[in-house]
């Protein structure tokens, strides 16, 4: 692993994710009251295995297991992607929030990916 990066807290990736994690809080605090154990709950699941996992992997020191944590975040993050589209065609999300998912998701997607990128090489 790099030098410069002493705490999860430095990592692009977890800041992102983890804001991510604050908007879905947020946003899912308006889905309807009958869903609390269903999406609700596992869009903030999705959510949350995001930015855990990419703190999980950092806390082994491994770079083969940060790059296995990394995988299941990717993992997560398709979960998620998903789960807001449901959502959006449910109509518990509007189309300018689902948009606004959408470009915060694949931002996300594409710093993982350069991210474990970089730890391959």
């Amino acid at each position: 692993m790099k030098e410069s990066v002493k705490s999860f807290h430095d990592l692009i990736v977890w800041q992102k994710a983890h804001n991510l994690v604050l908007q879905v809080y947020k946003d899912t605090a308006s889905f309807p009251s009958e869903e609390k154990f269903g999406i609700t709950s596992q869009i903030r699941r999705a959510a949350i295995s995001v930015p855990a996992n990419i703190v999980e992997g950092h806390a082994r020191r491994s770079r083969k297991e940060f790059l296995n944590f990394l995988n299941i975040a990717h993992g997560s993050l398709e979960e998620l992607k998903y789960l807001l589209l449901l959502s959006r065609e449910l109509n518990y999300l509007d189309e300018n929030e689902y948009s606004e998912y959408s470009m915060i998701t694949t931002e996300v997607s594409k710093i993982l990916y350069g991210f474990k990128k970089s730890l391959e090489s």
